[in-house]
């Protein structure tokens, strides 16, 4: 029944005129129809700079011109005033040419240098420490000297390979 009465109301509601709208202007036409007032307005900027431009143009042009014997412009003169800068510059850039050249000896030296193979153990001591119960048997208190030497052992066996990699890829290289 519930359907029934809602599809009822639904076609009441389509067989119903719509009311009239009436068509709003939110325009606000309340101050009168009177015009805007006058203002005048400048020159602006831009002509007056272009204005200024003309003369400093002339004598920008006048000042660069050489002289009537042939002597420099004014300009150039002037201009000259800043050499010695040149020479700071040649002074500067061949100091740092050295700088770079001698860092570059300095790092070739440190790279062919042969490497120490002596690994300090700050605390070998270390390599012992650890909880006095449920050890199992053999695994407390081994000698120190021979635990060094194994890892300095195997610290060796790691540089050769690095070492006979590091052949193998410069002689790549070369081919």
């Amino acid at each position: 029944m519930q359907a029934l009465r809602q599809r009822a109301a639904c076609a009441v509601r389509h067989t119903r005129a719509p009311a009239p709208r009436l068509a709003r202007s939110y325009a606000s036409e309340g101050h009168g129809h009177h015009a805007a007032p006058q203002v005048e307005e400048g020159l602006g900027t831009a002509f007056y700079v272009f204005i200024g431009l003309i003369p400093a143009s002339i004598v920008g042009y006048s000042i660069s011109r050489p002289g009537a014997d042939g002597s420099p412009s004014s300009l150039s003169k002037w201009l000259s005033g800043f050499d010695y800068f040149r020479a700071e510059d040649e002074a500067r850039n061949s100091l740092r040419t050295q700088l770079y050249e001698q860092a570059a000896h300095d790092k070739h030296l440190f790279l062919a240098q042969e490497k120490n193979l002596h690994i300090d153990l700050k605390m070998p001591e270390l390599l012992n420490a650890g909880s006095p119960w449920n050890v199992p048997a053999g695994h407390r208190g081994r000698n120190m000297e021979e635990l060094t030497e194994h890892y300095r052992q195997q610290h060796v066996a790691e540089e050769d390979r690095k070492s006979k990699k590091l052949a193998a890829r410069a002689e790549k290289e070369s081919s």
